[in-house]
Order: C-alpha cells, then sequence, then structure tokens
C-alpha cells in the first residue's frame, strides 16, 4: 500500500515536456514562462502525518504551499495566482486540485520507478515533469 511517505523527500526536476503549453494555457504571461522554463526546481515534500508541505526551490524563485489534506484552502501559486486547492491522497497518487477565475488545474504526483512523477493539467494541455530524489 502507497503512503505519502514515499512523497517525503527532496527532488530535482530532471524532465519536463509541455510545461511551456501548461503555463500558457493557465494565463502566465510571456517572460514568466521564459524563466519557468529555465527554472530547474526542486520540489522538498514534507508531512507530519496530518498536514503536507510542498515547496518549489530554485534560483529563480521559491514557492510553497501547506494544507491538511481534504481540506480547501487559498493557495497563492508561484505566478501569483489565488486558488482555491484541495489535495487528497488517494491509491498512491496526491492530486492537487486548484480552482480560480472559473478555470482548474489538476497536478498529481506519484512515486514510479523511484522517481517523482508531476502531471499538470488544464483543459486539454498536459504537462508531465520528472524529478529524481536527491536525498
Amino acid at each position: 500500500m502507497a503512503t505519502i511517505q514515499q512523497l517525503v523527500g527532496r527532488w530535482r526536476l530532471m524532465e519536463s515536456k509541455g510545461f511551456d503549453e501548461y503555463m500558457k494555457e493557465v494565463g502566465v504571461g510571456m517572460a514568466l514562462r521564459k524563466m519557468g522554463a529555465m527554472a530547474k526546481p526542486d520540489c522538498i515534500i514534507t508531512s507530519d502525518g496530518k498536514s503536507l508541505t510542498i515547496k518549489s526551490e530554485s534560483t529563480l524563485k521559491t514557492s510553497q504551499f501547506s494544507c491538511n489534506l481534504g481540506e480547501k484552502f487559498e493557495e497563492v501559486t508561484a505566478d501569483g495566482r489565488k486558488t482555491q486547492t484541495v489535495c487528497n491522497f488517494t491509491d498512491g497518487v496526491l492530486v492537487q486540485h486548484q480552482e480560480w477565475d472559473g478555470k482548474e488545474s489538476t497536478i498529481t504526483r506519484k512515486v514510479e520507478d523511484g522517481k517523482l512523477v508531476v502531471v499538470c493539467v488544464i483543459n486539454n494541455v498536459t504537462s508531465t515533469r520528472i524529478y529524481e530524489k536527491v536525498e
């Protein structure tokens, strides 16, 4: 049985597909998308059993949020959007669902073959980002 503890750790971005298209669909401007495309962030996930913190750390920008699973909260995303977000952990997959301005996006995180696979979806646009554990 997969547990949230499998996601805990520091993960380094190794591969990214479709991220510019995803950012464009979300509504991120060109300058910020260029920066986002260049960034190779570390994703740091911590959990104390009740709450979960996900931090994205790069030389350009650091952002983070903490939440309790299943509880809606206001998230301020790395590009400055204020979203109503809820995170759930089901069958080994952490699902982060964001809603703002009539739009919605889903970000899933799961460990596959020892790598953290992050899939971001909005409308019909999907981005897949693969991270390797560094500690």
